[in-house]
């Protein structure tokens, strides 16, 4: 019996299991995830002073995370029902989009023009976004803003495009560069993907004002572009839901240019594990509609079948119920409110401090992050001497500022960039 059993073993290690464990010997270790670095650093960190600035998620005025009461009772609501677990329909909860694509558009006619999908949260939509513009748009390439959010080049890549940049961000002013991006967005060849952020940019903090916009969404129309808008932050950024999606329903009131969303209820509800979103696309009548919804079912179909049902069940009781919305409406404000309330004490305790230095782009700017204009020199410093952490572009989540740390924050900064 050992005999046998060496003998099996030789057998283990002969050709064919070696062949077996070198299958995949070619995969290469992928680079580790830049804002996951950052949080590892932070819990090893053991000084009582530290502060994570790299997390894209809200906190509470004492760190924590937050669980809004309009979603707490929602989700009490829906437990009562005590409802089944069944699929969903390929494009999801019809409660819950239906009154997702009233948020984003509006009560208007045009909602009889948009084909609207459940999606897997903002990242999903864009996926089911992508794969649609490879399979219907003839350019095969997209241009997006310098810089993007860091996942949507990887997201637009896989469904098969060529991902492009137009200027967008101008270091020298910590603002928006808009003759830069104008003029490469009119360099572009005719009918090309735009992707726009709706509000919030990620990761500079810089929006157009109303009057950029305008500007912006005239050579868009004018080139006969296709505007694929991304909205993360809908009422998070101004505190206003109808405000943060007025340029996007600028574009489809007007109908010159085609428009696709891709739109989260991650940060503005704060369902960020529950992986809520919708992906829509305008149609030019109901008709057509009808006709892209069912290709985008096609589409769906062999990429997860059908979404989860218990996010999309919360959100859309929060949208459609008076009572929980207007609840909602108010805490979505107080999330921006504090957001910007950080932002201006960031800003007075360095003027305080009499930095040389102009700080007014960390006020310019909106949404839960702020370029600050730190270089990557001055970001390792902060790490190494002061115990903040934050990615190495400089970029803040004003998330993670508080009352309580804000005063340290400033000097910290102030230490590293008065030189």
């Amino acid at each position: 019996m050992l005999s046998s059993a060496l003998k099996s073993s030789s057998l283990l290690r002969g050709p064919s299991a070696a062949r077996c464990l070198s299958a995949w010997a070619q995969v290469e270790m992928g680079p580790p995830d830049a804002i996951l670095g950052i949080t590892e650093a932070y819990k090893r960190d053991t000084d009582s002073r530290k502060i994570n600035l790299g997390v894209g998620a809200y906190r509470t005025d004492a760190g924590k995370p937050y669980v809004l009461n309009s979603v707490a009772q929602a989700e009490q609501n829906i437990l009562q029902q005590s409802l089944d677990k069944e699929y969903l329909p390929i494009t999801g909860l019809a409660k819950f989009t239906s009154a997702a694509a009233s948020l984003a558009y509006g009560n208007t006619q045009a909602l009889e023009r948009v084909a609207v999908t459940q999606s897997i949260s903002g990242t999903g939509a864009l996926r089911i976004g992508g794969a649609f513009l490879e399979r219907f748009h003839a350019g095969k390439a997209i241009y997006v803003p310098g810089p993007t959010w860091g996942n949507h080049g990887a997201v637009f890549r896989d469904c098969g495009l060529k991902v492009g940049q137009y200027r967008y961000f101008d270091p020298q002013t910590n603002g928006l560069n808009l003759a830069g991006m104008l003029e490469d967005i009119r360099a572009l060849p005719k009918g090309s993907l735009v992707l726009l952020h709706a509000c919030a940019h990620n990761p500079t903090g810089v929006d157009p004002t109303a009057v950029q916009w305008a500007e912006i969404q005239k050579v868009v129309e004018e080139c006969e572009h296709v505007a694929f808008f991304d909205m993360a932050y809908q009422g998070f950024a101004s505190g206003d839901v109808d405000r943060d999606a007025s340029a996007l329903r600028s574009f489809v009131e007007a109908n010159k240019a085609p428009v696709l969303l891709a739109q989260s209820f991650a940060k503005n509800m704060g369902l960020y594990g529950e992986r809520v979103g919708t992906f829509s696309v305008v149609g030019a009548d109901s008709a057509e509609k009808y006709r892209l919804l069912s290709q985008v079912k096609i589409l769906v179909r062999p990429m997860y079948s059908n979404p989860p049902v218990h996010g999309a069940r919360i959100a859309g009781e929060v949208l459609s119920d008076s009572g929980l919305r207007q609840m909602w409406l108010g805490e979505v404000k107080e999330m921006a409110d504090r957001i910007i309330r950080m932002r201006a004490a960031l800003r007075g305790e360095l003027e305080e401090l009499g930095s040389k230095k102009s700080w007014n782009h960390i006020t310019d700017q909106i949404g839960m992050f702020c370029y600050t204009g730190l270089t990557p020199a001055q970001v390792d410093r902060l790490a190494s001497e002061f115990h903040v952490y934050l990615t190495r572009d400089g970029r803040v989540s004003i998330a993670g500022i508080t009352t309580g740390n804000v005063k340290y924050l400033a000097e910290s900064i102030h230490k590293v960039t008065k030189d």
